[in-house]
């Protein structure tokens, strides 16, 4: 299976990071000795799954390595059309492409063994598309500082991850599709809107489960979707805030001084 890694947003001023980043991409920011991205970019050297890597928004000077054959891409302007690009590479490289990870350079602590678990977990079944959840209590044992944002549900809370699974035809189709998808990733109640109303107030009233929500989603989006509880907080613990760049700091400096 090939990885996308988008690697965009360059924080401005008055936004979060902004003082930390000072005008470079936010992907290369410093953490325990290394840009974020290239602890990404280890995960995916040492996965036995991923066979190329397609990295959006840098340049191929921006100085990192990878076990695996390497493409940059340049920016697109937005996720989607990130996302996109990076999937019609994969189909130009190889035409045989079938579903493909995605990956946000801004989950630092992922690790080989956490992307075959997602990329085997997906193949399990034949869906469009696989997105991966960390349940409340999963991800506050491990970052009990993290704040997240969580969809309150029947059998329990929920935050979204940032390494999914896409089949590579569904990703190049339907642009208002993907562009809610990718507008309410960060959002819980307008991922919440995607369902519908009816599973708004489902949702709202703890009145549905992870497998309902999924089951509407797939008929409002007119897709196959499969929602996976993941058991690695690390997939959903992303970099957006200077206090969550700390978290990630401080976790990824212990892990150097164990390993090394």
């Amino acid at each position: 299976m090939d990885a996308i890694v988008t690697a965009g947003g360059v924080p401005q001023p008055g936004e979060y990071l902004y003082e930390e980043t000072r005008g470079a991409p936010k992907a290369l920011l410093d953490i325990a000795g290394k840009p974020m991205i290239q602890w990404v970019l280890d995960a995916l050297s040492g996965s036995r799954v991923v066979e190329r890597v397609f990295i959006v928004s840098l340049p191929a000077e921006s100085g990192l390595t990878c076990a695996k054959p390497v493409y940059y891409l340049p920016e697109q302007g937005s996720m989607l059309e990130n996302i996109r690009i990076g999937v019609k590479e994969v189909l130009r490289v190889n035409p045989a492409a079938h579903h493909v990870l995605v990956v946000s350079s801004d989950i630092p602590a992922i690790t080989p063994e956490m992307v075959d678990w997602v990329a085997d977990t997906a193949m399990q079944s034949d869906h469009d598309l696989y997105y991966n959840v960390i349940a409340r209590q999963t991800m506050e044992a491990r970052y009990p500082g993290s704040k997240r944002s969580y969809i309150r549900l029947k059998d329990a809370e929920f935050c979204g991850g940032d390494m999914n699974v896409i089949r590579a035809q569904t990703a190049t189709a339907n642009d208002e599709l993907w562009r809610k998808i990718i507008e309410a990733r960060k959002n819980a109640f307008k991922q919440a809107m995607l369902f519908g109303l009816d599973t708004l107030l489902l949702v709202l009233l703890r009145a549905g489960t992870l497998e309902q929500a999924a089951e509407h989603l797939s008929k409002r989006l007119k897709i196959k979707g499969r929602a996976i509880v993941c058991p690695y907080a690390e997939v959903g613990m992303d970099v957006d805030k200077p206090f969550q760049l700390e978290i990630m700091r401080a976790d990824l400096l212990k892990r150097t001084k164990v390993g090394g």
